[in-house]
């Protein structure tokens, strides 16, 4: 019996130091790319039997940028595209980088599901409620449209650290991170469902998949776009079709991860995107996202397989992209 015990010991033992001598492949940033990318590495892990570690955390894109320019990190999610000023931090750290998009988002507008007065909303609406100077003044659902109730409007939305937050705030406001400051913020996406599920006055904005996985808890609105939208003068609900066509209006997005040249140079790190990328035409819409056509990862994989460095985007998020105008500027990188 003690043999047995020390045979047994002995292996609990060895599995427990082989795992803590695994290399780790460390990855942060963005809330929303969050449950693709730990989708990805638990399949991976499980395809390496313990033979590496991946750790995903979430400190929302800029915060993720700020550890990945520094050189913390081997792999950054992101929500949004790289901005001029992260560029720049990573040059002065000599950090280069593969940018590789994944798949497509939607932001969800979302009510509470006894909010009985608001099926749609103009983007016009929304930027009343959320830009700078609406703090103070514009308080009550009423003073967005008389026709709301007169009641405090409570506000949810992603912290400044979040893609999210530069992407909603640019498309809507007009500005990049041009927001009022009193509303409730956080950068895990689950923090605002819960809050605006449990408040009838509430609206907030999070990512697609953060309602699909609790529609029993939200009610979804839909968009009127405006003038610059395919279909200006329709509410537009979002969804896999209507992001694929460019019609949920402007609030749809491409979202990245981000490899630093270095890091990729690492086996484990080569194996585990090539892994990703392979993999993301099937899980990217298993977990409530809407996947790039299977031409686009062919073209991400060539890319990779290239080493092809730096960003389309020149350093800056652009409103309203179609997913036919990213593969073009993807393939010409």
């Amino acid at each position: 019996m003690l043999t047995n015990f020390v045979v047994s010991l002995s292996v609990v033992m060895g599995a427990a130091l082989a795992h803590a001598q695994a290399p780790v492949i460390k990855i942060d940033g963005s809330s929303t790319v969050f449950p693709i990318t730990e989708a990805m590495a638990e399949e991976f892990q499980t395809s390496q039997r313990g033979k590496v570690r991946v750790t995903v955390g979430i400190s929302g894109t800029g915060g993720g940028f700020k550890k990945f320019c520094r050189g913390e990190t081997d792999v950054q999610n992101a929500s949004r595209p790289i901005q001029a000023s992260e560029i720049e931090a990573c040059r002065k750290a000599g950090i280069k980088f593969l940018e590789l998009p994944v798949a497509y988002d939607a932001t969800a507008v979302v009510v509470n599901p006894k909010n009985t007065w608001l099926k749609s909303i103009t983007v016009a609406d929304l930027k009343k409620m959320w830009e700078p100077g609406a703090q103070g003044k514009i308080n009550t659902w009423a003073d967005v449209n008389p026709a709301w109730p007169k009641e405090k409007l409570k506000l949810y939305g992603a912290g400044s650290d979040s893609g999210t937050f530069d992407y909603f705030t640019e498309a809507v406001v007009g500005k990049s991170k041009s927001s009022r400051g009193d509303y409730t913020a956080s950068e895990d996406d689950n923090t605002l469902v819960t809050g605006v599920s449990n408040d009838l006055y509430a609206l907030g904005y999070v990512p697609l998949a953060y309602y699909e996985e609790n529609k029993g808890k939200l009610k979804v609105v839909a968009i009127v776009g405006g003038d610059k939208a395919p279909k200006k003068n329709e509410a537009v609900l979002p969804g896999r079709e209507t992001v694929e066509n460019g019609s949920y209006f402007p609030l749809s997005r491409p979202i990245f991860i981000y490899v630093s040249e270095k890091s990729m140079a690492k086996p484990e790190v080569k194996e585990f995107i090539n892994f990703y990328i392979g993999k993301s035409f099937e899980i990217v819409p298993q977990v409530k996202y809407v996947p790039l056509p299977a031409k686009a990862y062919d073209m991400v994989k060539e890319n990779v397989k290239k080493n092809k460095l730096g960003t389309v985007f020149g350093g800056h998020s652009e409103v309203g992209l179609k997913i036919e105008e990213l593969m073009k500027r993807e393939g010409s990188l």
